[in-house]
């Protein structure tokens, strides 16, 4: 059997045999089929990052048929108001077959499908968020001859009232156990219906953050991915925070993955991890070991245009109050191999060279270990105010943009903006001068972008009306001074945290 679709949790991928990639019209038709499905669902993302849904009832053959070739007409204007006009809004709707999965909470037999937009003329939207990043992984696979993977860091808080039993301690929830974390029976089943959706799930846990606030208990949990690429790990974010909500409103408490709650408790992020690949090998480790030319490249793009990556990754408000010292939160444009200070974090890989399996597992076998392929670098400053897939996008520009520099100035830069401390500690102060800072608010994000717009908008990667439309909706929160204002005034801060709570 393919070991790549052995054990999937997918109904739809355990039933017929093969991988999503390779689902047909007439596939998904065969599932109808069988398994008597009454029902299909368009679904997709729009401009305020939740999912919206569109229902047919499949009434015949003939109908399943059309609807699953020539899609459905949607109003742009409503869905992307910053880039689309009432005037020409009409917009089809083409469902992308590898995305297929059977509704977990629908009580009809229902199965549902991500779908792609395309204007008046039939070709894909410039517009549409998913279209550019496919834009820009394409480009980005032209320039330098390597694919880009990505995996997602999914932070969130749960919310429910509080229990006397068994109190957790505060800000110290990481990898937490029941009974001290109270949700961790609802994060599993969070993961299984994920995994059902199509979602392939590197693990879960509970994270820092837990506290309570009138009377209600907030715990702090995550769920990460597995590396994919780019587009699906995209569209695996997207429908995992569907799935927590929808699972969380079954059960009566509330969700939210806004970047803060509070102020002084740990904000949830997004933090993306990236790989590059060539032809199917991992190569962000280099021969001897440590990370390759080519990372440190990649990572030297992405210290040059992390001001305005700000712009697709922190969306409101709230952002920037997560982006402060001492919460695990980066402040500064800066990398480092396992430090949790910086922008870019190289994570502790696999490449001592050492069978550590035998070593915990006495009588084990030596086993032959791949010690390259696990090897990523990850984004820490986004947040689930980001349209994800304009994130990824972002992502991948700045990384070509590295990787497209004269070879000695992107190591140069590289060597630069490395640190190997906590940049935060007072006794740092002197290395923490000499870097750049990220944005502090909504309105410098939007200048930052507006600064380099080219580096997006190049190879058409980015079209000039989104870019138009992120920095004009970033302009409209006139948060220059919010900072000073919400310590001047502690009902900002709360007014702020219920204005954003449900972002995303």
């Amino acid at each position: 059997m393919n070991p790549k679709i052995a054990l999937n949790p997918n109904l739809v991928v355990a039933a017929l045999g093969k991988e999503p990639k390779d689902f047909t019209r007439e596939d998904i038709i065969r599932y109808v089929t069988e398994n008597g499905i009454k029902m299909f669902n368009f679904m997709y993302p729009a401009e305020d990052g939740r999912i919206k849904t569109l229902n047919f009832m499949i009434n015949n053959l003939n109908y399943l048929e059309n609807i699953l070739s020539e899609g459905e007409r949607v109003d742009g204007s409503s869905v992307f108001p910053s880039f689309v006009e009432p005037g020409n809004s009409d917009l089809y709707l083409l469902p992308r077959y590898r995305t297929a999965f059977v509704d977990p909470f629908a009580q009809i037999p229902t199965l549902s499908m991500l779908c792609s937009f395309f204007d008046k003329d039939g070709e894909p939207f410039g517009c549409s968020p998913y279209q550019t990043l496919l834009r820009a992984e394409e480009v980005f696979n032209r320039s330098t001859g390597m694919t880009f993977e990505a995996m997602g860091e999914l932070e969130y808080y749960v919310i429910m009232d509080d229990e006397p039993c068994f109190p957790a301690t505060d800000q110290r929830g990481y990898h937490e156990s029941e009974p001290f974390a109270k949700l961790n029976t609802f994060r599993t089943e969070c993961m299984e219906y994920i995994a059902q959706t199509g979602g392939q799930i590197k693990y879960g846990h509970s994270e820092v953050g837990n506290f309570t606030l009138d009377g209600k208990i907030y715990e702090q949990n995550e769920v990460e991915f597995l590396p994919n690429p780019v587009e699906t790990a995209a569209d695996q974010l997207v429908l995992a925070k569907w799935v927590i909500r929808n699972l969380a409103y079954r059960y009566g408490y509330d969700v939210s993955f806004a970047p803060k709650i509070t102020v002084g408790k740990a904000g949830s992020g997004m933090h993306i991890h990236m790989r590059l690949m060539r032809d199917g090998q991992n190569v962000t480790l280099g021969p001897d070991g440590r990370l390759s030319d080519e990372a440190r490249r990649a990572i030297a793009g992405m210290m040059k245009m992390a001001p305005s990556i700000t712009a697709f990754g922190n969306k409101n408000p709230t952002s920037y109050f997560r982006l402060v010292p001492h919460q695990e939160a980066p402040t500064n444009v800066c990398w480092g191999d396992c430090n949790r200070s910086v922008l870019v974090r190289v994570p502790l890989g696999w490449s001592t060279g050492k069978d550590m399996c035998a070593s915990a597992n006495p009588g084990q076998h030596a086993l032959k270990l791949d010690t390259k392929s696990r090897q990523t670098f990850e984004m820490r400053s986004p947040d689930c105010s980001a349209d994800i897939y304009q994130l990824m996008a972002s992502l991948c520009v700045a990384a070509r943009y590295g990787l497209e520099m004269p070879k000695e100035e992107a190591l140069r830069i590289a060597q630069e903006t490395y640190v190997d401390l906590d940049i935060h500690k007072p006794e740092n102060a002197g290395r923490l001068a000499t870097l750049d800072s990220l944005p502090v608010c909504c309105s410098e994000s939007a200048d930052c972008l507006a600064a380099v717009r080219e580096v997006y908008e190049s190879e058409d990667v980015f079209q000039p009306k989104m870019i138009d439309g992120i920095i004009k909706a970033l302009k409209t929160f006139h948060d220059k001074d919010l900072h000073e204002r919400a310590k001047a005034d502690k009902n900002l801060m709360r007014s702020l945290v219920e204005r954003y709570f449900y972002c995303g």
